[in-house]
This record gives structure tokens, C-alpha cells and sequence, in this order.
């Protein structure tokens, strides 16, 4: 063009503004992902705080005996509840299903099956009432087994060994789903609010999995040696140094 040099800019208006709007909105987009990166690490905080505050109670607790008999008594209402519905009439009963599912995961000899024609008017609430007393003898005998020093050691490993396990196992997960919410947005979904509640579901259903796991194994526990409490002991204090590390 007359007048012009090779390196002068050529200015338009309508493609500056075209530019910056555009520049605008690539900004925007990348303060939305960093906020709601930091909207997603809020919630594994808030359930990180959780756990840890968890992990130094029972760490300092002397004993954990009666958080066992709380989870305890939980589980079974649980267990009984997928079997024998409560309020629900006896054609809604699986009285074979929960004989075996209190032998198998509790070891756990009930003739929960002969109950109704030992017991007339029988109803849900006294089938859960009479596991739940079961299990509690079990656990009562168990502990005149081992001792009692050793059952508070028990209970105290299993619940931190379960629950480090656990809380391993839920990151993993909650990596996963982190890593495909955004994809809600297509299904016309607010990918922040759908984290938050299947994070929610997600960590609720590992704390009822703890609660299960850490009942079950000591209703199945068999220690046959002085030796063999000694190495669990051992294998606590390691766990628990490794802990204070990674705290640290």
C-alpha cells in the first residue's frame, strides 16, 4: 500500500476486539478450571480431615472397645436388614441366606432357620434382637479366649489397618471420578455439584465398609500364640510410626 513500510502492523479494529474477546474468554475458562480444581481438592480435604482426626483418636485411645461394640452393633442390623426387612411379614424373609452369610463372614453358628417354628409371632425386630445378642456372646467369648489385652490389641490394629487400607483404596477411586466429572456437563449436569454427591456416596459407603471389614475379621480372628501377638504388636507400632510420617 502507497505509504506503508514492510514492517508495519496492519489495525484493525473489528479483528482487535475479535481477539480480545477471545483472549477474555480463554482467561475465563482457565479461572474456571483452577476454581473448580480447587472446589474439588476442598472436598478430599474436608474428607482427608476426617480420616486423619479419626486416625490420631484411635492412636491415642487407650482403648477402642466401645467404638467396636458401636460399628458392631451397626453391622449387624445391616447384615439382618438385606435378609429380614424391618417391619416386614415372614414371606419376605431369607432366614437360609442370613444362616449362612453369619457362618460364613462371622463364623457364626445360628439355627436362625428353625427360629419361626421354635418361636410363635416371631417378627424382624426380635430376629435382629436375637443376632445381635448372638453376636455380642461371640464377642464376649472370643475375648475370654484371647484376654482381655489382647482383644484391645486387636481391635485397635484391625481398625487402623482397615482404615489406612480403606482411605488408600478411596483416593484411588476418587481420582478416577475427578477424572471423568467434566464429562457430566454434556449430559446437561453441573460437573462440581454431581463430584460433591458421588464423593459423598463414595466416602460414606468406605466408612460402612470399615465398619463391616474391621467386626468381621475379629469375629473370625484366631490367635494360637503368644508369638503371634507379638508380631502383630510390632507390625502396629511400624504402622503407626509410618503414619506420624506421613503426617509430618
Amino acid at each position: 500500500l502507497i505509504g506503508m513500510k514492510e514492517d508495519d502492523v496492519i489495525e484493525d479494529k473489528l479483528v482487535s476486539r475479535q481477539v480480545e474477546k477471545a483472549q477474555r474468554k480463554v482467561e475465563a475458562h482457565n479461572f474456571d478450571i483452577r476454581k473448580n480444581l480447587l472446589d474439588f481438592d476442598d472436598v478430599n480435604n474436608d474428607q482427608r480431615k476426617v480420616i486423619y482426626n479419626q486416625r490420631d483418636e484411635l492412636l491415642e485411645a487407650e482403648s477402642v472397645k466401645e467404638n467396636i461394640e458401636g460399628i458392631r452393633g451397626d453391622v449387624v442390623e445391616d447384615l439382618v436388614a438385606k435378609f429380614v426387612p424391618p417391619n416386614s411379614v415372614d414371606e419376605q424373609w431369607d432366614l437360609q441366606g442370613l444362616e449362612a452369610t453369619l457362618a460364613e463372614e462371622a463364623g457364626l453358628q445360628l439355627p436362625v432357620t428353625r427360629w419361626p417354628q421354635e418361636t410363635e409371632e416371631l417378627d424382624a425386630e426380635q430376629i435382629s434382637r436375637r443376632v445381635q445378642d448372638a453376636m455380642a456372646a461371640h464377642f464376649d467369648e472370643k475375648e475370654a479366649q484371647l484376654g482381655p489385652d489382647t482383644m484391645r490389641a486387636l481391635e485397635k490394629h484391625f481398625m487402623l489397618t482397615v482404615l489406612d487400607k480403606s482411605w488408600k483404596e478411596h483416593l484411588a477411586r476418587m481420582d478416577y471420578l475427578r477424572q471423568g466429572i467434566h464429562l457430566r456437563g454434556y449430559a446437561q449436569k453441573q460437573p462440581k455439584q454431581e463430584y460433591k454427591k458421588e464423593a459423598f456416596e463414595l466416602f460414606s459407603e468406605m466408612l460402612e465398609s470399615v465398619k463391616r471389614e474391621v467386626v468381621t475379621m475379629l469375629a473370625r480372628v484366631r490367635i494360637r500364640s503368644e508369638e503371634e501377638v507379638a508380631a502383630l504388636e510390632a507390625q502396629e507400632r511400624q504402622l503407626a510410626a509410618a503414619r506420624e510420617q506421613q503426617l509430618q
